[in-house]
């Protein structure tokens, strides 16, 4: 297989797979480009290389910056910017986990406490079965959150990454 064959796989399989992720097709496609792009690339290499326009290209790339996946990088002498993305896959996952984190658990937990302790009127029964969902699901968030805060701690610590690479 040639290295723009697996390239060009590797990126609509990596945009069919952010999509299940809660992100963009363009946006996780734009991704998988720069990962496997050793060299930053351009705002005009990015859009030849996935066919997306410019404003699909800046917008999602501004995302990815966001989510601390990609940097913006000058080179001196050149007025274009060049984009690279972060290539140590344990910092990639723990972004991933931590903006996942800010964006999904974190608003659910806040609206969970919130009608755990408010005051629910209505059939006793029916009142009852609600508060005991919104209860068991908040404790599970609250697991989540204890789950992915462990991930973070095990992804920035060397020594556990090397212990789990050795069990497994």
């Amino acid at each position: 297989m040639k290295l723009e064959e697996g390239k060009s796989r590797f990126i609509q399989a990596w945009g069919s797979l952010g999509s299940s992720w809660g992100i963009s097709k363009s946006m996780a496609q734009i991704h998988a480009l720069l990962l496997s792009s050793p060299d930053g690339l351009s705002t005009d290499e990015i859009m030849e290389q996935v066919q997306l326009s410019r404003g699909n290209v800046n917008t999602n790339v501004r995302e990815l910056i966001n989510w601390r996946l990609v940097r913006k990088e000058t080179v001196l002498g050149e007025r274009k910017e060049f984009f690279v993305a972060l290539h140590d896959v344990h910092s990639i996952a723990q972004n991933i986990m931590e903006e996942r984190k800010r964006r999904e658990l974190e608003p659910v937990r806040r609206l969970l406490n919130e009608l755990k302790t408010a005051t629910i009127d209505g059939d006793k029964d029916e009142v009852k079965h609600f508060q005991s969902l919104i209860s068991d699901l908040s404790d599970f968030v609250s697991q989540m959150e204890n789950l992915t805060n462990l991930m973070t701690r095990i992804n920035s610590n060397n020594y556990l990454q090397k212990m789990i690479k050795a069990i497994s």
